[in-house]
């Protein structure tokens, strides 16, 4: 039996037993995880990640990339990261089978939408919320082509299950190694590719590391916004503190001044307001807010540009106000 390694934080939601761990590449390890006593999980849709509540005080959001119909378990891929700021590192290190961890229940900011034509585009660890979509888009009979970018073979993972899913039609799967190729996937070659013979239908999605995300959204900038879709896993922007503005709890007619140096977040809890929050940096989606007057200043890489047109919504972890006052549905 392993050890409980679990802190609970006031947003985890249950605790799950690691019920196996498996090294898919020298980098990479998948952890099963699934309930104490057997029963069935919270239901999760394909591209959905949950957040892991670490002993070391560090939430980390990771990717589901089991079969959304399985409910006895979630299945994450975690590499271990050469900048990692101690979450990835941990897990390697300290995760074992028998061991107990914090989690939330899934959220999805990724979600597969039915298309005619899905293109799935993969850099490195991003292949994880793909490979969930791919096992889905297979449940139900949809076609889809998987264009999968690694360093070299011995870091594709996932190898094994993916031909397994392409079944009869290998050319589904589109394996690029740099150190094979001598260059990185040219993206704007691929997003050409799927759209000569008309954008109707096609619907791109992408996730990997910053650089091939960069690439993505140039190369897919004349497709309609609700036709590309990106992950990210971290946020390159940095977040709005200048403070300087009020923001309105609209639940309790409270008014609290967001000074220099503070996130809405923190301004928040340090006035005792417990909110929903989970990475901090505007990734996961866990503290979106209402917004019901005022215009903020969006640094976050959730909302889709029309939801940021909008200004329905905020995360208040780190982004701020660009009007002198905020009401938030609070």
């Amino acid at each position: 039996m392993g050890t409980t390694v679990s802190l609970l934080a006031p947003e985890a939601e249950t605790l799950l037993r690691v019920r196996r761990v498996h090294r898919e590449t020298q980098e990479i390890a998948t952890y099963e995880l699934c309930a104490e006593d057997g029963s069935e999980l919270p239901p999760f849709t394909a591209g959905a990640h949950i957040d892991l509540h670490l002993p070391n005080g560090l939430v980390r959001s990771y990717s589901l990339c089991g079969d959304e119909a399985e409910r006895d378990r979630y299945i994450i891929g975690v590499a271990r990261s050469p900048d990692s700021r101690g979450g990835s590192t941990w897990i390697h290190d300290n995760l074992r089978t028998g061991d107990v961890v914090s989690i939330s229940h899934p959220r999805n900011n990724f979600p597969l939408v039915d298309a005619d034509r899905t293109i799935l585009i993969a850099g490195g660890i991003g292949i994880t919320p793909l490979l969930s979509m791919i096992r889905r888009l297979t449940a139900i009979g949809n076609d889809w082509t998987l264009h999968y970018a690694v360093r070299s073979h011995a870091h594709a993972a996932f190898s094994s299950d993916l031909r397994h899913l392409a079944g009869d039609r290998p050319e589904r799967l589109q394996l690029h190694c740099d150190d094979e190729s001598g260059s990185v996937l040219d993206l704007r070659g691929v997003v050409q590719r799927w759209t000569d013979t008309g954008a109707d239908g096609v619907h791109m999605y992408c996730c990997g590391p910053g650089p091939m995300l960069t690439a993505f959204e140039a190369a897919t900038a004349a497709l309609p916004s609700n036709q590309r879709h990106i992950e990210y896993f971290t946020n390159a922007t940095a977040a709005a503190k200048a403070g300087g503005f009020e923001v309105e709890l609209a639940a309790s007619g409270k008014t609290l001044m967001v000074p220099p140096g503070a996130s809405i977040l923190e301004t928040l809890r340090n006035a005792g307001i417990d909110c929903m929050s989970s990475c901090t940096e505007g990734i996961c989606g866990a503290c979106e807010t209402r917004v019901l007057g005022g215009e903020p200043d969006h640094r976050d890489v959730v909302l889709t540009d029309d939801e940021r047109i909008s200004n329905e919504v905020m995360m208040i972890c780190c982004s701020g106000s660009k009007s002198r006052k905020l009401i938030l549905d609070l």
